[in-house]
């Protein structure tokens, strides 16, 4: 019985990675070789003992692989590593349901997860990471899933927390172009948003949270039976908004459109009047539903409007708290509450406390909104170096005992995994960082128009030379590289992006750069 549970699992595996191989364009990658990163591959197996086989085993992962990811090159060791660490990982959590494929936030079985130990917390980080597989029918069926596996309609507990579903949906056609998925799902993304309305929207028309059903709980700014105006929530619902008026559009359906582009301008100036700070100049949670006062505390929440390209200018001084050691910045990372505030880390430890340690959740939402930020006009809030730096800062927290590690969070001082040693903890698939490097770092910014927009925030003398390769973008094969003096991959100098193979824009040093003929 045990042999023949082996073969069906074996079998399926092939089935999958057949299904990715078959889903690729043509196009092979332009510079890099895959063969190349086998040998992480083969190190990541080496060092587990996988006493939980997924739908895609290790000893198949290299092959998934090679049929669904970019590939990434650079001299910082480290930095690749953790990028091919991240996609092997990110695969244990795809598994074969009657409704089709899903993704899981934990490996182990959580009780308060819905039907195949689905989690909805991060399901807008799986969007936003997974967006970047050849195979998108993974995502595909999860997300129906979630909004049609119960009898047609939404999953029991789908709405256990905040989401931000609808944006991340629109972010990803911008890559697939996938129109006809995506307005498709415009009706239930729309009865979504009137869910949260009906049962979480104030008489301000701002909305409310507690911290746990944020994922957030323990929290300094509140609690789990608090009801609290959050930048979180709001800053969601805004997304949401956009988004949904945006696939209103694409639709055509002029009404709905201009419906929920207006819901998005009124969120904007409740979030900009209402949840600003001007005392600390930082987005806060309002007490009591948004009737009460300032909770008093910078939190990392309060940069998750810079997720959405919700604030302008005149909020950038927010973003002087990243460099600031008395802020955000700690040895091993981005923590999730001011250092300087008098309650940082005094909730105990080791039951999901986000009084302060590090969560690669928020981190990502952070990184995201920062790459965001530095993408539009000029400010002076954030040096050039800082994204990279902060990056630099989440590659080396992702290790535990030496080794490649992706937990729940960890020590903000001594980077030491909180839950390391727990089962649950291990390959927790409750954030992004592949994204962060293709979008942030390489700087591929996703467009729902025929313009490729390169942008990559490395500071210009840090790497000689990188290389992006085999990206699945609007059906194409885009190829990114930067060879300082042309001798590293001898394509020639500066940085230069690749269409199917052929040379489509060039730069002499490290800077935007624009391509408009991506469909010729």
């Amino acid at each position: 019985m045990i042999q023949k549970k082996k073969i069906r699992f074996y079998l399926l595996g092939l089935l999958v990675i057949f299904l990715g191989a078959c889903s690729r364009h043509h196009t092979s990658p332009a510079v890099l070789k895959a063969e190349n990163y086998r040998h992480h591959v083969e190190h990541f197996n080496r060092m587990e003992d996988e006493n939980k086989v997924s739908t895609i085993s290790n000893a198949q992962s290299w092959d998934w692989m090679k049929a669904n990811i970019p590939l990434f090159d650079c001299p910082q060791d480290n930095f690749q590593e953790i990028y091919y660490y991240r996609w092997w990982t990110f695969r244990k959590h795809i598994h074969q349901t009657p409704q089709g494929f899903i993704f899981t936030e934990f490996l182990v079985d959580r009780n308060y997860a819905d039907k195949y130990n689905m989690i909805s917390c991060a399901l807008g980080h799986h969007i936003y990471e997974g967006r970047w597989l050849h195979n998108q029918r993974y995502l595909n069926d999860y997300v129906h899933t979630w909004y049609r596996g119960n009898e047609g309609g939404r999953m029991k507990k789908m709405l256990t927390f905040s989401s931000w579903t609808a944006d991340a949906l629109l972010n990803r056609y911008k890559v697939n172009s996938d129109k006809a998925f995506l307005v498709d799902m415009l009706p239930d993304l729309e009865s979504e948003y009137k869910a949260w309305e009906k049962d979480r929207r104030t008489e301000s028309g701002l909305f409310w949270q507690s911290d746990v059903k944020d994922g957030m709980e323990e929290s300094l700014s509140g609690g789990r039976r608090e009801q609290n105006a959050r930048p979180t929530i709001n800053s969601y619902m805004f997304g949401n908004a956009s988004a949904i008026s945006s696939i209103a559009s694409l639709k055509g359906d002029t009404n709905l459109s201009s419906l929920y582009h207006s819901k998005a301008d009124t969120l904007r100036n409740l979030i900009e009047n209402k949840l600003w700070n001007k005392e600390s100049q930082f987005f806060e949670t309002v007490k009591k539903r948004g009737t009460g006062p300032f909770a008093g505390v910078r939190e990392a929440i309060g940069f998750i409007p810079w997720y959405f390209n919700l604030p302008d200018e005149q909020y950038d001084a927010a973003w002087k708290q990243v460099s600031d050691p008395q802020g955000f910045l700690a040895p091993f990372g981005l923590t999730t509450a001011e250092r300087r505030h008098p309650e940082f880390r005094t909730h105990g430890c080791c039951k999901c406390e986000w009084d302060g340690a590090v969560w690669p959740f928020a981190t990502s939402q952070t990184l995201t909104g920062m790459a965001n930020r530095m993408n539009r006009d000029k400010q002076k809030a954030l040096a050039d170096t800082t994204y990279f730096r902060l990056m630099e800062l989440y590659v080396e927290s992702q290790y535990y005992r030496g080794r490649p590690y992706i937990g729940e969070y960890l020590d903000e001082t001594t980077g030491y995994w909180l839950k390391g040693d727990q089962e649950r903890s291990r390959y927790y698939n409750h954030s992004t960082f592949n994204d962060l490097i293709i979008s942030g770092l390489v700087g591929l910014r996703p467009r729902a128009d025929d313009v490729i927009e390169i942008n990559p925030l490395i500071p210009q003398e840090k790497w000689d030379w990188f290389c992006l390769d085999n990206i699945l973008y609007h059906g194409k094969i885009l190829t990114i590289i930067w060879d300082k003096n042309g001798e590293h991959y001898k394509k020639g100098k500066g940085l230069q992006v690749l269409i199917n193979g052929k040379k489509a824009g060039e730069s002499g040093k490290i800077e935007r750069i624009l391509v408009e003929n991506l469909r010729q």
